[in-house]
C-alpha cells in the first residue's frame, strides 16, 4: 500500500500470515498499534516517507515480536539525535533499520534470496518432472516383454492354426489326385478291354 495517500490503518484487515508489509511515502503519523493487533507475524515493515516525527509513536512496534526489518528512511524521525541507537534500543527485535544493522552492515536484498530460492526450487522440480519415478523403465520394460509374449504367443497360435490348414488342403489335393489317377487308371482298363474284345472278334471272323 505504498503512496496511496493513507493516513490511518484503522481500516487494515485481519492478516495473522502477512509477513512483509509496504506503507511507504504515505502521510500516516500514528495509530501504529493496529499492526500489532491484525499483522501480527510481520517480519519487514516499510514506513519510509511518512509523518512519523517521534519515538513514542513508533514503540507500539514493539509488540510485532517477530519483526526483523524496519524502514523509516525519509521520514521526520530521522532528524531526531541519536536516531538509530534511539530505534535500536527501542525496538530490540530488530536486526535491520533503514536496510543496515547496528554495526551499518547492509541487509541482504530480501527479493533476490527469494528469486534465487525460487530458481533453485524450480530447477528441482524440472529435474524431478524431466527424470522417471524409481522403477518406471523396469516396469516398462516388463510391460513391453509381456506385450512381446502375448504377440508371440498369437503368431504362434495362427502358425498352428495356417499350418493345419495347409496341410488339410495337400491332403485334399491329394485325395483328389488320387481320384483322378484311378479314374484314369480306370478309363485306361476300358478302353483295354475293348480293344481286346475287337482283337479276339476279329481273330473269331478269321
Amino acid at each position: 500500500m505504498a503512496n496511496v495517500e493513507l493516513s490511518s490503518l484503522a481500516q487494515l484487515p485481519s492478516l495473522n500470515k502477512l509477513l512483509k508489509l509496504e506503507l511507504s511515502d504515505n502521510i500516516i503519523s500514528g495509530g501504529l498499534e493496529v499492526l500489532a493487533e491484525k499483522c501480527p507475524n510481520l517480519i519487514y515493515l516499510n514506513l519510509s516517507g511518512n509523518k512519523i516525527k517521534d519515538l513514542s509513536i513508533v514503540e507500539a512496534l514493539q509488540n510485532l515480536k517477530n519483526l526483523k526489518s524496519l524502514d523509516l528512511f525519509n521520514g521526520e524521525i530521522k532528524n531526531l539525535e541519536d536516531y538509530r541507537e534511539s530505534i535500536f534500543e527501542l525496538l530490540q527485535q530488530i536486526t535491520y533499520l533503514d536496510g543496515f544493522d547496528q554495526e551499518e552492515n547492509e541487509a541482504p536484498d530480501s527479493e533476490e534470496d527469494d528469486d534465487e530460492d525460487g530458481d533453485e526450487d524450480d530447477g528441482d522440480e524440472e529435474e524431478d518432472e524431466a527424470g522417471p519415478p524409481e522403477g518406471y523403465e523396469e516396469e516398462e520394460k516388463d510391460d513391453e516383454e509381456e506385450d512381446k509374449d502375448e504377440a508371440g504367443s498369437e503368431l504362434g497360435e495362427g502358425e498352428e492354426e495356417v499350418g493345419l490348414s495347409y496341410l488339410m488342403k495337400e491332403e485334399i489335393q491329394d485325395e483328389e489326385g488320387k481320384e483322378d489317377e484311378e479314374e484314369e487308371e480306370e478309363g485306361l482298363r476300358g478302353e483295354k478291354r475293348k480293344r481286346d474284345a475287337e482283337d479276339d472278334g476279329e481273330e473269331e471272323d478269321d
